[in-house]
């Protein structure tokens, strides 16, 4: 199978604040990040439908990247997590 990735991604050990209106507030892991997005491990979260957009927020041990959440919007359920793109 080919990749078809825009971008390239790079492991990371980032935690993500996930925040919408119908979704309880959830704090999770990040497995990877590119300039397109993000995979997030969802645990024994239930994952968002896909289409959603949801409020993000990206923290490093060194603290918060984003001030202000970004919008990313779900778009694939794989290997117990969901993949989100920004918009």
């Amino acid at each position: 199978m080919d990749e078809q990735r825009k971008y390239v991604r790079a492991e990371c050990s980032a935690t993500v604040e996930l925040n919408h209106p119908s979704l309880a507030y959830r704090e999770l892991k990040a497995r990877d990040l590119s300039d397109g997005g993000m995979f997030v491990i969802l645990g024994a979260n239930i994952a968002p439908p896909i289409g959603t957009v949801l409020k993000v927020k990206i923290k490093r041990y060194t603290g918060v990247i984003n001030d202000e959440p970004v919008a990313m919007q779900v778009v694939h359920h794989n290997n117990g997590g969901v993949g989100l793109m920004f918009v």
